[in-house]
Formats: C-alpha cells, structure tokens, sequence
C-alpha cells in the first residue's frame, strides 16, 4: 500500500484531510503536531527555519516500507523534498488565497495566520513557495470541492485499509 505525501500552504486543508482519512481508519501523521519539526538556524544567519527530524522521517518510512500499512503524511518544510523518492505520491493541496485566508480567519485549531503580519507572511509565502511545491508534486487538488471528494481521492491513491478479520 502506498505512502503519500500532502504538502500545501497554510489553509489549504491538509489537517482537516488528515483528520478525516484517520477517522476512516488510515494511518495519518500531521508533522505540524507531535514534535517530527524542529527549527534550525537559516544558513545566512539570519533567522531560523521549520524542518523535519530526519531521523523521525526516516523512522516512519521505514516502518511503512517494512509493513506496507497505507500512510498519509503532511506538512510544509524546507526539507521535505529530501524524501520524496520514498512516497508513492507527493499531492499538492491548492485553493485561492482568499479561500485560504477566510479558512484561517475561522479556523479554530491553530492560531497561525490571525494577526495581520501573519497573514501578509501567508499571502508572500504562497507566492514564494507554492510554485516550487507545485512543480515538484506529483498530484494537485483544488480543495474548494467538497472535503469528502478530496478525502475519497487520497483514500484511492493509497489503497483499501487492511479488513479485519
């Protein structure tokens, strides 16, 4: 069964997609919670940047590629793309960004985006960063849809859930 990897910019719904993929029984690992992010300082000095424990990544990948059990993983950090060859899929959520800020301005389970300069960050960040991400993906998902056809869509690129027996 496959590993698939959901990136995209805040907003775009990777945890709410999480969500429901776990309680449809699937194995979801949001990188944003959980401690598998840790800050480095950026290599100018200036600052620091969100990147994944490697050694967590690994851990996760290795496990799935051992037992074979479907695997959503999400999250948007500089070093993602060290481990794309080992996700089936690299999927791309994507919405205008004033979807995006309307959902950040009402969503209540992160407080990331309410304050102006957070905002003007997401909206220069989308225009830096959701070019590269986009080029790099293997799928794009407009998330306007309705949340159970980008939900369905994952679930078939990752295979059937194991029936108990």
């Amino acid at each position: 069964m496959a590993a698939i990897f959901v990136t995209g910019m805040s907003g775009t719904g990777k945890s709410t997609v999480l969500d429901r993929l776990g309680r449809l029984g699937y194995r979801v690992v949001d990188t944003d919670v959980g401690g598998w992010i840790e800050e480095v300082p950026q290599a100018d000095g200036d600052g620091t940047e969100r990147q994944w424990r490697e050694g967590r990544i690994n851990e996760l990948l290795t496990e799935h590629e051992r037992t074979g059990t479907p695997l959503f993983v999400a999250g948007t950090v500089w070093n993602q793309v060290r481990f794309y060859s080992r996700f089936d899929q690299v999927v791309l959520l994507s919405a205008p960004i004033d979807v995006m800020l309307e959902r950040i301005a009402t969503r209540d389970t992160n407080p990331f985006g309410k304050t102006p300069d957070e905002r003007e960050q997401i909206v220069s960040d989308t225009a830096e960063i959701e070019p590269l991400l986009r080029s790099s993906a293997t799928v794009e998902i407009d998330t306007r849809g309705p949340l159970t056809e980008t939900v369905e869509r994952l679930a078939r690129m990752a295979g059937p859930l194991a029936s108990a027996d």
